[in-house]
């Protein structure tokens, strides 16, 4: 059941990461830094917050506190013009960290408890939180690249007034067990 879990958050993460890239592809550089007003967040902001986020919580994930001291958490929420390569360069980096933590996790680990700002959680519950913080972040960025398209919109889950279509193709086929995320993840 553990590695049953394991593969399933894995796929999740690789779920959330294409659904943010494909939203970042949508929109031009300029509108990465776009604020709808001062206490929002641009796209590129959110960048920086995960990408922050993900370096500390998942840098030396099983043997120091996930909130590590030299994390400027507060730099994180100034909105600066970064380009369309940096804000990339800064998502990949902070993923990769996440799946090279993730692949040093054993079925084992998963009741051990690890620290954040000093809260003991196990390793399961670190994970979901880390899922659940990154789905929220990543909802804001299909939001406000969907916003900046407008018309040009390209659906990222099942389009408008095609849920009908979906589900009598999803219905056409014999039932059988997978991980949801499979019909979501690029094939590589």
């Amino acid at each position: 059941m553990n590695a049953t879990y394991l593969n399933s958050a894995t796929q999740i993460f690789r779920m959330y990461k294409q659904l943010g890239e494909k939203a970042i592809a949508q929109v031009d550089e300029k509108q990465l830094s776009w604020q709808a007003n001062e206490d929002s967040n641009s796209i590129t902001t959110i960048v920086k917050h995960l990408w922050g986020n993900m370096l500390s919580r998942w840098t030396d994930f099983l043997i120091s506190d996930g909130e590590k001291p030299w994390r400027n958490r507060d730099a994180e929420f100034e909105n600066e013009e970064w380009s369309k390569t940096v804000v990339l360069e800064k998502w990949e980096q902070g993923w990769d960290c996440l799946f090279a933590a993730l692949n040093t996790i054993s079925e084992t680990d998963l009741d051990k408890i690890i620290y954040i700002r000093n809260e003991g959680h196990t390793v399961l519950e670190a994970i979901n939180r880390q899922i659940a913080h990154y789905s929220y972040h990543i909802g804001q960025i299909v939001y406000v690249s969907k916003l900046l398209s407008r018309n040009d919109w390209q659906s990222l889950s099942i389009p408008k007034n095609k849920s009908i279509d979906y589900n009598k193709d999803k219905f056409a086929k014999e039932k059988e067990i997978r991980n949801f995320t499979e019909d979501w993840i690029k094939k590589k």
